[in-house]
């Protein structure tokens, strides 16, 4: 049981409450949260976030990531403490899950037929994006993508479907605070990415930091909190009425402090950062929940 939780990488789950907090700080904010709708948006997430962190386990081993010169943690079949055969099969169970979670929640939502229908192949693309980030003949992670990736489904498709799904709503201004979210989530892959340069360099796998080199991928991330907290700032201002809607920006110092860590670090003191900054990430929408709700 010991593998299976490290595998399942529980320091990363903080990403899936951040972004579907957003979406119910949001619609908290229209008045509108309807708690099993928020749950069901959590456990799907959760089950998505699982089966992604299960198939990078496997597809990093695969495509040899995970090799001698990796800086994190152990894999657990690259240490053999899982077989191929069985992370296969966790793989495949965490999908089935998240399909049938999914199902459970677009049908207690109560939408359309049309809109089922564009919500569903949304939840397939999230299976097959989780699987395929390092997994099959051509992984997107390998080739830099891996960051638009998590943008999106963490940022604009996490925060806007939880907003819809309890509002019935669309308003254009809420992809700033979903951008944000999306953006400071890209920020924990980036510091992943950081630490892992060199063996991601031998095993040919090219994410931003590797095109970019250290120095540049440091700057990349500090744009990455600076705009995503920018965006939140906008989100308040088109609409500022009290200095509470500032309460968010305490997140500032905790920002200033892993950006500073990743400017100064070598890569193999950057481990705990990548914890650091995920639980940030939830702190920052918490806190920006308390000032627009």
């Amino acid at each position: 049981m010991r593998d299976w939780i490290s595998a399942m990488r529980l320091r990363t789950l903080p990403l899936a409450f951040s972004c579907i907090g957003m979406g119910g700080f949001l619609a908290a904010s229209y008045g509108q949260l309807n708690w099993t709708i928020f749950f069901l948006c959590l456990v799907t997430t959760l089950f998505l976030q699982i089966l992604s962190n299960l198939a990078n386990d496997y597809g990093d081993t695969v495509h040899g990531a995970d090799n001698d010169h990796r800086i994190g943690p152990d894999r657990r079949v690259q240490s053999g403490a899982i077989s191929k055969d069985r992370m296969k099969s966790a793989m495949i169970l965490f999908a089935v899950l998240s399909l049938c979670s999914g199902l459970g929640l677009l049908y207690m939502a109560d939408i359309p037929m049309k809109v089922f229908l564009g919500f569903l192949v949304l939840g397939l693309l999230s299976i097959i994006a989780a699987v395929l980030y390092t997994n099959g003949k051509l992984p997107y992670g390998y080739i830099g993508l891996g960051d638009l990736s998590v943008f999106l489904f963490f940022g604009i498709v996490g925060v806007m479907g939880t907003f819809y799904l309890q509002t019935k709503l669309f308003d254009w201004q809420l992809l700033l605070p979903a951008s944000s979210c999306g953006l400071l989530t890209v920020a924990v892959l980036n510091i992943n990415n950081i630490r892992d340069i060199e063996s991601d360099q031998i095993a040919g796998k090219i994410s931003i930091p590797v095109r970019l080199g250290r120095s540049k991928a440091n700057v990349y991330h500090s744009a990455l909190l600076l705009i995503g907290l920018v965006l939140a700032l906008v989100y308040v201002l088109i609409d500022f009425s009290s200095p509470r809607q500032l309460i968010f920006l305490l997140v500032l110092p905790l920002l200033f402090i892993n950006a500073l860590a990743i400017h100064s670090k070598p890569a193999e003191k950057l481990d705990p950062y990548l914890k650091q900054m995920a639980i940030i990430n939830l702190v920052f929408v918490v806190l920006f929940g308390l000032s627009i709700v």
